[in-house]
């Protein structure tokens, strides 16, 4: 009953307590929560302790960053839970082995990264922070009231109990494995007839082609999760469910941010403070660094994300404060690196350059991948319809782009797309070498 009493609360909070009349006050007030948190966490977390000895908290912005490789070497000590980096992953793993998602430890919710960027992660959350998680997500996702029946299809590689807070009295929530068949999940879903479906952009594909076939479903709210909503997948799937698609931006760091009515992603800046460390002399796209003032189990304070996002220019239409995202590219290691046409370097290519020349070249392609095998070898992989030279016109579109930039054209090779592998999330534009460099 507690739980349910600050599941409540929160919801309360975030939906009707915190309205910013501008910038600076929503400014203001996230720096007299973080300072607030800074002063209880140096008490009790023994990394943070001495990785930020002798600093001015007044100063906090500028302190030393943390990345997930310094989180999970001190995840022992930095967490203030007295939960050990071994046990942890032993109860994490154990989880995926048996599909049974329920262990905790020491009453704490223990949860595994999906690990694209090529290692695991592991997350923490008290049974009060669960409660605060639960009311904030459904603030912001529901489509009108808490008091209203919802019916929430949930897909994703793992459950969580985090996600089970969610299943309260007049929400339904299920949980949809992605390791399961299709046949499976379209059964299922026909009989729950959900309000809101919940996913990663590659299963949502699969779900709104089952619609011309034996899926039967009219949810009111789609939503793209896990991994990066792709422009042509957006417009994909909004012709084929008629709505807009929304997002929510979630990792193991934390609820970043959560679509509009307009359907245009806001980073959730009354939950955390996101800083930005641009990577472009335009500054347009940054990578986000993460102070969240509400957790304490897994203290998230100056952590560097490695995602690229691209600041919407003047705004969103709904006038809300909160910093709008015109898109989430990728992540750092998936931005290329190619030769310049001067020999001078290596010249950086973002993930957005090499989608817009590919899904530009013609309306009639309906999915592509673009992997960079080392620093002169691109593949390309295409799925149109119905349409001759194709590829002949993204070549031209991707070599206009290298002599935009002065890029010494690569050899670009075309290829077969491969089967999505289940529960694997899907990465449109990839990287798969290290820059001599960053090495």
């Amino acid at each position: 009953m507690l739980q349910e009493v600050k599941i409540l609360a929160q919801y309360i909070t975030t939906k009707y307590g915190h309205k910013f009349g501008s910038r600076k006050e929503l400014e203001d007030w996230q720096e007299r929560k973080v300072r607030v948190l800074l002063q209880r966490i140096l008490l009790i977390s023994e990394f943070y302790r001495d990785y930020f000895a002798g600093l001015d908290i007044a100063e906090w912005r500028n302190w030393p960053t943390i990345n997930k490789q310094i989180m999970m070497k001190n995840f022992t000590r930095l967490n203030t839970v007295d939960v050990s980096k071994e046990e942890a992953f032993r109860v994490a793993f154990a989880a995926e082995e048996s599909r049974n998602f329920t262990p905790t430890v020491h009453n704490i919710t223990v949860g595994l990264s999906s690990g694209t960027s090529g290692n695991r992660g592991l997350f923490l959350a008290s049974q009060d922070e669960q409660a605060k998680w639960a009311g904030a997500i459904l603030a912001k996702v529901l489509p009108g009231s808490l008091l209203k029946e919802h019916r929430i299809a949930f897909f994703l590689r793992a459950n969580s109990n985090l996600y089970k807070t969610l299943g309260k009295h007049r929400i339904r929530f299920e949980f949809f494995d992605l390791l399961k068949p299709m046949a499976e999940h379209i059964a299922s879903l026909n009989a729950l007839q959900p309000t809101i479906v919940v996913g990663p952009p590659s299963l949502l594909r699969l779900l709104s082609d089952a619609l011309c076939r034996d899926l039967r479903i009219v949810p009111e709210k789609v939503i793209s999760v896990a991994e990066i909503l792709d422009p042509l997948d957006k417009v994909y799937l909004e012709q084929r469910f008629q709505q807009i698609i929304h997002q929510v931006y979630q990792c193991t760091e934390g609820f970043l941010g959560v679509t509009c009515s307009l359907g245009v992603l806001h980073l959730n800046e009354d939950l955390v403070v996101i800083q930005k460390e641009y990577l472009d002399d335009e500054y347009k796209r940054f990578s986000p660094i993460i102070t969240d003032f509400s957790r304490i189990s897994q203290p998230i304070i100056r952590y560097r994300l490695d995602d690229v996002l691209k600041e919407k220019v003047g705004g969103c239409a709904c006038g809300s404060p909160h910093v709008a995202i015109e898109s989430i590219e990728g992540r750092c290691d998936d931005i290329f690196y190619l030769p310049a046409k001067n020999q001078q370097g290596v010249i950086p290519v973002f993930p957005d350059f090499i989608r817009r020349a590919i899904i530009t070249a013609d309306e009639s392609i309906v999915e592509y991948i673009a992997i960079q095998r080392d620093e002169s070898h691109i593949d390309i992989g295409l799925r149109y319809i119905g349409c001759d030279n194709v590829e002949q016109r993204v070549r031209l579109n991707l070599a206009t782009l290298w002599e935009s930039m002065g890029i010494a054209p690569p050899h670009v090779n075309f290829i077969e797309i491969p089967v999505q592998i289940p529960g694997r999330k899907l990465r449109r534009v990839e990287r798969q070498f290290e820059v001599a460099w960053k090495k």
